[in-house]
């Protein structure tokens, strides 16, 4: 019998998965192949076979291998077929095809059969496909060395029944450096060692490869879904921000109106000039009101239609004056119009501080003012701003009932707390002992060395009463 040449070939290398955990390995399953894929599968299993079948006739026509002892031209089509043909499934069910087609290799060797070269490329695409597509790793595993040691037992036991044949002196032209039977082994042994180590590594990469893809793929899955969510939760974010900006804005300007309408009302018949300054008040309140209302639905729209940013008409770019703590003066002249008795007062040395302080200290202002307008019943109010060493104060306080169910579960305060805590500041609300509510906040700001706060400054409408005392109970 003749050795086997390109046909048992075996390398010994375990090879595991790189780059990724064995522990993570085990429990990924590869996903089933395509209706495409088994159709592929199918035109080269049947493409082998007649490959195999063609050159079973090419080698007998030629006398390759041929002996008295060699099978007939039946038998060679039948282990021809037995190799190759179960590739159709080698994706499918690549453990079974292994198994088969090992079997169907060593017998045919045994038996003797001339066509060897798509055989071994029949059992090296087996291993492979096993390697590659079996779900179970751990039995794939094994199954591929158990298959890769028997053509390793097989190799050895074909030297066994061959080596008598091989010539003492070698074959014609040996050069005799080595022993002929050794270089024979060794050569064999080699080459079987890079043909199946080729064909494990080959198996192992082909499917670390299609986990890592899987992987990528869900990762990108996640990535979209996270920038769908972030991007959600943005425009909820910017709505709700606007939604505030509303309520601080607009129902500001239409208390004082709905204030200012009473007043003209009652005034009408008996002071016609108080009530002409009460409509006019009402007017320029509802001026600013609509310009408001402009300036916040050219933002949602900007919220909804994020490419569109910068496309506000020329009106409502025209009406977005930024608001901040210069302008919190307005506010009390728009509460005296209102009838109340508006005081104000900035004390320690005015400095710059961050456009978004500002305009949450205005926001702040203008909202507890809205609230003494709404809900106090109060006949004076009294805003306080003071430049602390490092922190901005804000102090608003009136005579009115103290706290009262609408404005303690109105959205007003929840806007506040929210525009404080936006800048790591506190806020105390709450009522006061002698009377009235309190709103005091703090704002940290940037700190100068040659600013310090002192109790005397600019003050406006409050020197008269000079400066309001802390009443015991009062938040502090």
């Amino acid at each position: 019998m003749s050795a086997p040449t390109l046909s048992a070939r075996f390398a010994l290398p375990i090879l595991r998965g790189r780059g990724v955990p064995a522990a993570a390995s085990e429990d990924w399953r590869r996903p089933a192949p395509s209706g495409a894929q088994r159709r592929a599968d199918l035109a080269i299993g049947l493409g082998v076979a007649a490959l195999a079948l063609l050159n079973v006739v090419l080698a007998r026509s030629a006398g390759i291998f041929a002996t008295s002892s060699s099978p007939a031209l039946a038998e060679q089509v039948c282990w021809a077929s037995a190799v190759t043909i179960p590739l159709i499934w080698r994706r499918t069910r690549p453990e079974i095809v292994a198994v088969v087609v090992a079997a169907a290799f060593i017998a045919g060797q045994y038996r003797g059969v001339q066509e060897q070269q798509v055989a071994s490329g029949a059992i090296f695409a087996a291993i492979y496909a096993l390697g590659a597509w079996s779900g179970d790793r751990a039995r794939a595993r094994w199954l591929r060395l158990t298959i890769i040691a028997a053509m390793f037992v097989w190799l050895a036991v074909a030297w066994l029944m061959a080596h008598d044949k091989l010539p003492a002196d070698g074959l014609p032209g040996a050069s005799g450096e080595l022993p002929p039977l050794l270089a024979s082994i060794i050569n064999g042994v080699l080459i079987n060692m890079l043909f199946f180590g080729f064909a494990y590594l080959f198996g192992e990469t082909a499917w670390q490869a299609a986990r890592r893809r899987h992987q990528l793929e869900e990762q990108a899955a996640e990535l979209r879904a996270a920038q769908t969510m972030i991007s959600e939760q943005a425009v909820l974010s910017e709505r709700v921000r606007i939604a505030r900006e509303l309520h601080d804005v607009v129902a500001h300007h239409v208390s004082v109106m709905g204030i200012q309408a009473s007043a003209s009302r009652r005034a009408m018949d008996r002071n016609p000039e108080l009530a002409r300054t009460a409509l006019t008040a009402i007017e320029q309140c509802a001026r600013t009101a609509v310009d408001e209302l402009r300036r916040m639905l050219g933002a949602l729209r900007a919220v909804d239609h994020p490419g569109t940013d910068g496309a506000l008409l020329p009106q409502q770019r025209s009406v977005d004056r930024p608001v901040g703590i210069e302008q919190v003066e307005e506010i009390i002249n728009r509460a005296r119009a209102a009838g109340l008795e508006g005081r104000f007062g900035v004390f320690g040395a005015p400095r710059t501080v961050p456009e978004s302080v500002s305009q949450a200290a205005y926001r702040i202002v203008q909202e507890a003012v809205t609230n003494t307008l709404k809900h106090a019943n109060a006949t004076m109010i009294d805003v306080r701003i003071r430049y602390l060493a490092q922190d901005l104060e804000l102090d608003i306080a009136d005579d009115g009932l103290g706290e009262t169910p609408g404005a303690a579960s109105g959205l007003g305060l929840i806007g506040m707390r929210e525009r404080v805590a936006v800048h790591d500041g506190t806020l105390e609300t709450g009522a006061r002992t002698g009377g009235g509510f309190r709103v005091r906040a703090r704002l940290p700001i940037a700190p100068e060395a040659d600013t310090l706060a002192e109790p005397n400054g600019r003050s406006t409408g409050a020197d008269e009463a000079g400066p309001r005392p802390d009443t015991t109970g009062e938040p502090s």
